[in-house]
């Protein structure tokens, strides 16, 4: 039987829109998020077993309002919260570029690692708690259809690593609020990708 996993971004918030790196500060959803997170809700209506969330609260209001009308309450799993960006969160692209120019670069080019200042250390942290984390929850609730509402980044995260692909991946991904991306895994645990940044719902 085959296990089918729904990774969910939050929707968005106020930072989002800005471009501000949110990491694990915890910035609440915007009135458009709410929006996003009521027409995920429609989408996904009947197709999943057990919701798992972040515990940071732009995931949680996702997971909860996914939820309403059912009798499935989200589980927080404090490993799927964001990656901490250190001292590059609440800073923009273009700040960070300024500020942090041989560490953006490194982060960006590095395919080992991808180095981040502070918080989490690097991109492969990152993924190795993500893979660890999503294994765990697969392994728990084998031939249910799961729906796990995270962060861009930490989805990202655990698709390098579910994958082994390299670090650079990371910045070739783009996944927008609320997005699904299935995946689907086999009875030894091995993942396949159905679809990636699916956001038909938002159309």
């Amino acid at each position: 039987m085959k296990t089918t996993l729904y990774l969910v971004r939050h929707g968005e918030t106020k930072w989002n829109t800005e471009g501000r790196f949110q990491g694990c500060i915890d910035i609440e959803l915007s009135d458009n998020g709410m929006v996003q997170a009521k027409k995920l809700k429609e989408r996904l209506k009947d197709s999943f077993d057990i919701v798992y969330t972040s515990p940071l609260m732009r995931a949680k209001k996702t997971a909860e309002t996914i939820c309403e009308g059912t009798a499935i309450t989200p589980i927080e799993e404090f490993n799927l919260r964001e990656i901490n960006f250190g001292d590059w969160e609440g800073l923009t692209l273009t700040e960070i570029k300024e500020t942090y120019s041989q560490e953006f670069l490194k982060w960006r080019e590095d395919e080992l690692v991808g180095p981040i200042c502070g918080g989490e250390l690097s991109i492969k942290a990152a993924c190795d708690r993500a893979k660890k984390a999503v294994l765990k929850i697969v392994e728990e609730n084998q031939s249910s259809k799961i729906v796990i509402v995270a962060h861009g980044g930490i989805i990202k995260a655990a698709l390098i690593g579910l994958f082994d692909w390299k670090m650079t991946m990371y910045h070739k991904l783009l996944l927008g609020n609320t997005s699904i991306n299935e995946l689907s895994f086999n009875e030894i645990f091995e993942p396949r990708i159905v679809s990636v940044n699916d956001l038909n719902h938002l159309k």
